[in-house]
């Protein structure tokens, strides 16, 4: 795999805006994800195999902490560790812009992004009820994160 990881521009949106639900998640409206990729206090990144963009991956800054807006890797791409590389990168993006903190909420089902996070030390620390369309409840977790050396 030839994977290069770019910061992710409205144009990178609007050639996956027709595959968003069917070969990523249904997570956020067209509308709504191009709204936070305009946002100043948001950072998006995408990875490419061949030009094709086969994941991507957010985080809004608040103060002095970053909050993970979603990791998503398209599904024929999965389990190849494309997930593990765009969350280093926001890891390394919020570190070097000198936060404190990531946070994030999972979907207590998502074990393949559960078992990421704790690969990469995060915390559990809380559970939001019923957070996911009534259902589901979302786990928080958190990494506290230290100086760039």
């Amino acid at each position: 795999m030839d994977l290069e990881i770019e910061k992710m521009t409205l144009d990178d949106l609007n050639s996956i805006q027709n595959i968003l639900f069917t070969e990523f998640d249904n997570f956020w409206t067209f509308s709504a994800f191009k709204q936070e990729l305009n946002s100043e206090n948001s950072h998006f990144i995408v990875a490419k195999n061949n030009n094709e963009i086969v994941g991507f991956a957010g985080l809004k800054v608040i103060v002095d902490e970053a909050d993970i807006m979603n990791i998503v890797v398209k599904k024929t791409f999965r389990h190849n560790g494309i997930g593990s590389i765009l969350l280093e990168n926001l890891i390394s993006y919020a570190m070097d812009n000198n936060l404190k903190t990531i946070t994030l909420e999972v979907n207590e089902h998502n074990l393949s992004a559960i078992r990421l996070y704790d690969k990469f030390n995060f915390d559990h620390i809380g559970i939001r009820k019923k957070y996911y369309n009534g259902e589901s409840d979302a786990i928080i977790m958190s990494k506290i994160l230290g100086k760039k050396l």
